[in-house]
């Protein structure tokens, strides 16, 4: 008997999971994959749960799958037309928080894995690892899991994040990397005074003004061969003044970086800090600055693993999927320094939204992808 991914994915639904509860998901994936035959363990650390799983022995070739449980809030719930944790299917659609992103993706990876284990018993290893942290900070999810990996000697080959990629139908996108993103907490330090005597101050603002247009004057870059212009934006600019006649002391600005492979976090910071001293020579103003950087960018280059994937999905879908490097930051940015990684899912269109839904072809559909990407891998 096969695995239903789409009642496994209903009932994944139906486990309240919002980041960081783990809502009974990976208790439920848990025990649909120990009586496949895999052996699982809980990898919960600083309360955030996760799971990993491998079917075969350790340190041979192995596939691996990575995907999570958790999801974003419902937000107003009034606003739902069905019950966001209900996993109702109604007329060919799925509803319910985690519908495409991604208890789908999970719900799909598994009953292929199960289904392969048990139908054609691999020559190596195939290896799932779920965390409950990927919609929250990312700091002890699919982090932990790789650390507990390596720690215990286990690794995977390649691995596919369950994401879901594709644009307007399943199979017309996959990713190969992502643009790095950080985030710039910039402080400038002034002096305060009288707004008719500016020369007995020192206006914060105007400083900080002038570094966000030498930030923004000239883009980054233009794009390189697999990836789109890199992106800088002021998304807040304050200073806290109620007065109209004080020149503030302190002004901030929070700046928002996505960037491709011409570049890294580190050299960007080394930029934008010769930009503050140049502003601080011309103003006197001075700059603190505090960063944030989520991932760096990465590239799976076109190759084997790649043209497996892509076939893959092609033959069970008639397309050839884009090859892209777009969106915003996955756990496949802390996978890549463990081994290639794609991502590859369902329509994503409805994701984070209230009234999340998906169509149960897509779900049946992503699930013959991944086994035959399965099938090709251990052919």
């Amino acid at each position: 008997m096969t695995t239903d991914p789409v009642d496994l994915s209903a009932r994944l639904i139906r486990c309240p999971s919002v980041t960081p509860e783990e809502g009974g998901a990976l208790q439920l994936l848990s025990g649909v994959l120990s009586e496949a035959g895999f052996d699982c363990v809980r990898v919960d650390r600083n309360g955030v749960p996760n799971l990993f799983a491998r079917w075969g022995a350790r340190g041979a070739r192995s596939f691996g799958f990575n995907g999570h449980t958790d999801v974003v809030p419902v937000g107003a719930r009034a606003e739902w037309t069905r019950d966001p944790f209900g996993g109702a299917v109604e007329e060919g659609i799925l509803w319910g928080r985690g519908a495409t992103d991604m208890k789908t993706g999970v719900g799909a990876f598994v009953a292929a894995a199960v289904d392969f284990v048990r139908e054609t018993p691999p020559d190596g290893a195939i290896i799932l690892t779920i965390t409950g942290d990927e919609e929250g900070p990312g700091r002890d999810g699919t982090r932990a899991l790789l650390d507990y990996m390596a720690t215990e000697g286990e690794a995977m080959s390649v691995c596919l994040v369950g994401e879901p990629t594709s644009q307007q139908q399943i199979g017309d996108m996959m990713k190969i990397g992502r643009r790095g993103s950080m985030t710039f907490f910039i402080e400038a330090r002034g002096v305060q005074g009288h707004a008719a005597y500016p020369q007995r101050a020192r206006n914060p603002l105007h400083g900080l003004i002038d570094l966000l247009a030498r930030m923004t004057a000239t883009p980054l870059d233009t794009g390189t061969a697999h990836f789109e212009a890199s992106t800088l934006q002021v998304t807040t600019i304050d200073c806290g003044n109620p007065a109209n006649n004080v020149i503030p002391a302190r002004a901030s600005a929070t700046v928002n970086i996505r960037f491709n492979d011409a570049h890294s976090s580190g050299a960007i910071i080394h930029w934008a800090k010769e930009l503050m001293a140049e502003v601080t020579q011309a103003s006197g103003v001075i700059f603190g600055l505090r960063t944030e950087v989520s991932g760096e960018s990465f590239l799976t280059p076109p190759g084997e693993f790649v043209a497996l994937v892509r076939d893959a999905v092609q033959a069970e879908t008639g397309i050839a999927p884009e090859l892209s490097t777009s969106g915003g930051t996955s756990d496949a940015r802390f996978v890549k320094d463990h081994c290639p990684v794609l991502e590859f899912g369902l329509v994503g269109k409805t994701m984070h939204k209230v009234d999340e839904h998906v169509e149960v072809e897509q779900i049946l559909r992503l699930k013959a992808i991944y086994g035959r990407i399965l099938r090709a891998y251990f052919a």
